[in-house]
């Protein structure tokens, strides 16, 4: 039985961080790891819920922070994509992502923290072929317009 509540409206960023920006690109996904709230093993873009009081793009430079070891300077904002929506029934949740695209200056410095079991670097278009979060795919087609 689902809950008869409507879903909870929660906005979270999930910043696409891109290596050799425009030749023979990389953008950078982790494993999530049993240790998050949800989608468990799951791979995803640098992701985190949207504090209150606080601009989804300072949360996208705090997420990297934390998750990536990269600071403010390492990396450079490209492009800000539309929202994308997903309502989650399980989780009684409607997600509100808000993807940002980033050039990494120092990708050797990338150091994952307990959210992540596993980081790799890959070919754009091979987001598809992962088991990732939901709606990552549309998320990163609306980061790369900007």
């Amino acid at each position: 039985m689902g809950s008869s509540q409507s879903p909870r409206p929660t906005h979270v960023v999930t910043c696409f961080l891109l290596k050799n920006a425009g030749q023979a690109e990389k953008v950078l996904i982790v494993q999530r790891s049993q240790r998050v709230g949800s989608y468990h093993e799951l791979w995803a873009g640098i992701s985190g819920f949207v504090e209150a009081n606080v601009s989804p793009e300072e949360q996208a430079y705090t997420e990297i922070r934390e998750e990536a070891g990269l600071q403010r300077e390492q990396v450079r904002l490209l492009k800000r994509g539309e929202v994308v929506e997903y309502v989650d029934e399980e989780l009684n949740r409607h997600w509100y992502v808000h993807p940002f695209l980033f050039d990494v200056l120092t990708p050797e410095q990338i150091k994952t923290d307990w959210e992540a079991l596993a980081f790799r670097w890959i070919a754009p278009d091979e987001i598809r072929n992962y088991q990732t979060v939901p709606r990552l795919w549309d998320a990163y087609q609306s980061a790369i317009k900007g």
